[in-house]
């Protein structure tokens, strides 16, 4: 779930799953919600997306796919995720993430749908994608995300292919986050690239955003509409796969 409260005009959005704050249904739908409260309520300013405890999000939860029954419904549930997240990602407000734990798979799939993330000064703290490792790829909207987060096609290779976490100093050569602020900092210094970028006459950084990021979205569009990417989730039913997302989990519930 995320959990929502309002500072200084802008939502903070949580990532509220102990232990390591996993997507589920229940968090797409909320996300959707907030999404569409900063898109519609001109008192809002902005969206920072942060994780209770120590970690920010380990992406979505292996228990869920584990529990898919067949390929319908697993196309179901990506398919609201899709266009969720190119909701998210078209966002007319300033979204930012303040990472303040471990962001991997779907977690840093979120971050970098965001405009800005600022990462918490901290050598344990780990992100990464590591589909690649359990035999998983990426859907048509989180690849077209990751892409543009990733700002080209030799690191989205070297990030997804490889499949290594990294700490937040490598993550920060690698321009996978933006700014690193000490944990007393972590959030006001979230908060303040909102309203730097939007409080601004006329809130131009809206009609900039748009005319940035609409080339993506209508390609993740024209993509989902033209190409076959269901069968790509027939993975989720590959013997090995299952039986690597059934070790993962075990070494989660740790």
């Amino acid at each position: 779930m995320l959990q929502e409260k309002i500072e200084d005009g802008i939502i903070i959005a949580t990532f509220a799953n102990a232990p390591m704050n996993t997507i589920t249904g229940e968090t797409v739908k909320d996300l959707k919600r907030i999404v569409d409260k900063a898109n519609t309520d001109d008192a809002v300013k902005g969206i920072v997306f942060t994780g209770a405890g120590k970690s920010f999000s380990a992406g979505f939860d292996l228990p869920m796919f584990l529990g898919f029954k067949d390929l319908d419904e697993v196309v179901g549930f990506f398919n609201e995720v899709e266009q969720v997240y190119i909701d998210l990602f078209m966002c007319r407000k300033p979204v930012v993430a303040a990472i303040n734990g471990a962001a991997v798979a779907g977690g840093l799939i979120t971050a970098m749908a965001c405009d800005y993330r600022v990462a918490k000064n901290h050598p344990k703290i780990m992100l990464g994608m590591t589909e690649i490792k359990i035999g998983l790829g990426l859907s048509i909207v989180q690849t077209e995300i990751m892409r543009y987060g990733f700002d080209s096609d030799r690191k989205f290779r070297d990030i997804m292919y490889f499949g290594q976490m990294f700490n937040v100093a490598r993550a920060r050569e690698l321009d996978v986050v933006d700014d690193v602020a000490e944990e007393s900092e972590l959030m006001d210094r979230a908060k303040k690239v909102v309203t730097s970028w939007i409080d601004n006459p006329g809130r131009a950084f809206m009609m900039l955003k748009e005319s940035q990021r609409r080339p993506v979205a209508e390609l993740m569009q024209k993509r989902l509409r033209e190409e076959n990417w269901q069968d790509g989730f027939k993975i989720f039913f590959n013997p090995d796969t299952r039986k690597a997302l059934e070790m993962v989990k075990a070494m989660m519930a740790k």
